[in-house]
């Protein structure tokens, strides 16, 4: 949307950021004490995604093509797919976003007259993006604080001071790594609410986290460690015997899944692909989440900001960077396609796209900590432990730290640009180790037109893991390179200037000035500006390392509640003018 002269208004109000007083140290900031409900939510906890893989489990199967068959696009826009959810979406955004802006109370300007004046043409409403880092657990917890903030079916979340109505009004949700996990959680449980996971059920294992998944959840029996590492490899065990290449991510993914889905077994079959065919999701009534990874080139051991980054959304799973430059349908990953099209007596593959394994994919960091800490913990079945020990001696030969997709989706696809066009394979890691921790890079493509995004940062950047603007200025820098293809990125200062401004401990705004950009290229667009909101110790210590395994039911709520309170700065208690953009940089 292009903003009027009195779009920074407008937006303050969108954004409902506030200003903090600048920490001299890591002590809680002091606000008014305020606590999520621990009442059971009225939604109930239930699969949205759907265990829809044609095999029943967690094996990918050679399924029959539709009579048109799936083929590889370029990347010159979004799907049609999302164009056409789109429509649907930012209408469904209208309502929620009066209530969000009536309540801001902004003195002298009519913001639901406004929204109602230009809510005939979608493309003119604000359109909003929430980013969530990766940061391990820490991440998934401190993110989970301002998905709660931002929804409005959180208790108390539309009162004085609050944000509920944001997460209603946005168009994307993005995670990386433990934020992948928020994300993915989120979706295949129903599009539950913060407070409905954090609560669980007696007889579930979700949000559990007391118990790493080392040990697993607790079942009936003696064995209960022994059982529990038998049926996740029994089920990696089944996508090998199908005739695909497993690896550590299989095995991450799938013991993650008993703690992130709330299904029998953790939900072997649930894909990523059927959240397209849920109804809330159709109707266009939630967000629409995307996950990030990047691509490893082959026998490169350092990610750097040259990496291709690749996306995973209902619809689809591809890179807009001039490398692949291309999306493949996501419902049929696994397939094998050549030079973008499936060879005329080739079968399509469905399942291949497990939810697990795409959160998996994203966070695949923890690959070499879960080989590492398994071979410490009793009950895990010999054979198993004794694969791990082999790995680890063979990990930096093997480089069996990476999600395999093979076949390669992309397989002699833009041959000239695309490095690992002439492999078999495609190797996929982690989304944070090219240093951009944030999961922006979906949300600043200029096709996707989107106007503001809140950026959640629970990077461990410092020694005592709080974020210093690594991930942001990681984007930026990428930005200046060809990798970019032109997409413009707000500047960002340097880390000690970053830390020096106190930016690191208080929501900031990059990007306010619209006139610093020069747009000349064909495409290009103004970027979105980005509201910056840092894991900061508002009434937590919320600086827990990446690796730390498993969380007391109470820390875990602590994290929460802090994230929360970063969200909405103390029910807005911490300057009294929280909806001016004067912690800008």
């Amino acid at each position: 949307m292009h903003l009027p002269d009195y779009s920074t208004t407008l937006t303050a109000a969108l954004l409902l950021t506030t200003t903090a007083a600048n920490l001299a140290s890591a002590e809680p900031i002091p606000v008014p004490a305020v606590q999520l409900s621990q009442a059971s939510h009225d939604l109930i906890l239930s699969p949205r995604a759907r265990p829809n893989a044609p095999s029943g489990g967690y094996a990918p199967q050679a399924v029959n093509c539709p009579s048109n068959k799936p083929t590889v696009r370029l990347a010159d826009g979004i799907s049609k797919q999302e164009e056409d959810w789109l429509e649907k979406r930012r209408k469904a955004t209208v309502d929620p976003m009066i209530d969000f802006l009536k309540r801001a109370n902004l003195e002298g300007f009519d913001a639901e007259a406004y929204i109602k004046r230009v809510a005939p043409d979608v493309k003119d409403l604000p359109n909003v993006g929430i980013a969530v880092s990766g940061g391990g657990y820490r991440a998934l917890m401190n993110g989970a604080g301002f998905v709660a903030a931002a929804d409005s079916r959180t208790t108390g979340a539309t009162g004085e001071g609050q944000i509920g109505g944001l997460l209603q009004s946005s168009t994307y949700l993005a995670g990386l790594s433990g934020g992948g996990w928020l994300v993915s959680s989120i979706y295949a449980n129903n599009f539950s609410t913060v407070e409905t996971l954090r609560n669980g059920r007696e007889d579930s294992s979700i949000w559990k986290f007391d118990r790493s998944i080392f040990i697993g959840p607790e079942f009936s029996g003696i064995f209960d460690t022994t059982r529990y590492w038998a049926k996740v490899a029994r089920q990696v065990a089944e996508k090998a015997d199908a005739g695909f290449e497993t690896s550590i991510t299989d095995y991450w993914g799938r013991a993650l899944g008993y703690q992130l889905i709330d299904a029998e077994d953790g939900g072997p079959s649930y894909t990523f692909s059927s959240i397209a065919l849920d109804d809330e999701f159709s109707a266009a009534r939630t967000p629409f989440p995307i996950l990030v990874a990047n691509g490893r080139y082959p026998g490169e051991k350092i990610i750097s900001l040259n990496a291709t980054v690749y996306e995973f959304n209902p619809y689809e799973m591809g890179s807009y960077d001039p490398t692949t430059y291309g999306f493949v349908p996501m419902e049929y990953l696994g397939s094998n396609f050549s030079r973008g099209v499936i060879p005329p007596d080739g079968k399509c593959v469905k399942g291949f796209d497990s939810v697990s394994y795409i959160y998996g994919t994203s966070s695949s960091l923890f690959n070499a900590f879960m080989l590492q800490n398994i071979t410490s913990v009793e009950g895990v079945p010999s054979f198993l432990l004794n694969a791990a020990n082999a790995t680890l001696n063979i990990l930096d030969n093997r480089e069996n730290d990476i999600a395999q997709y093979e076949p390669n989706p992309f397989l002699g696809w833009n041959n000239a640009t695309n490095p690992s066009a002439q492999k078999s394979e495609l190797d996929l890691v982690d989304g944070g180790l090219d240093l951009q921790n944030i999961p922006l890079h979906p949300l600043i493509q200029p096709f996707r037109q989107v106007d503001v995004i809140f950026a959640v940062d629970s990077s461990a950047d410092t020694t005592y893991n709080w974020p210093n603007g690594t991930a942001l200025r990681a984007s930026w820098d990428r930005s200046q390179g060809d990798i970019a293809n032109g997409t413009l990125f707000p500047p960002v200062p340097d880390q000690n200037t970053f830390v020096n401004l106190g930016l690191n401990n208080r929501p900031t705004f990059f990007g306010c000035e619209v006139g610093n950009f020069s747009v000349g290229r064909p495409g290009q667009r103004v970027p979105p500006l980005l509201v910056y909101i840092p894991n900061a110790p508002y009434t937590a210590h919320s600086n827990v390392s990446t690796f730390t395994s498993s969380y007391p039911e109470g820390q875990r709520n602590d994290i929460i509640l802090n994230g929360y309170n970063a969200a909405t700065q103390g029910n807005g208690t911490l300057d009294g003018e929280w909806t001016s953009l004067n912690q800008t940089w």
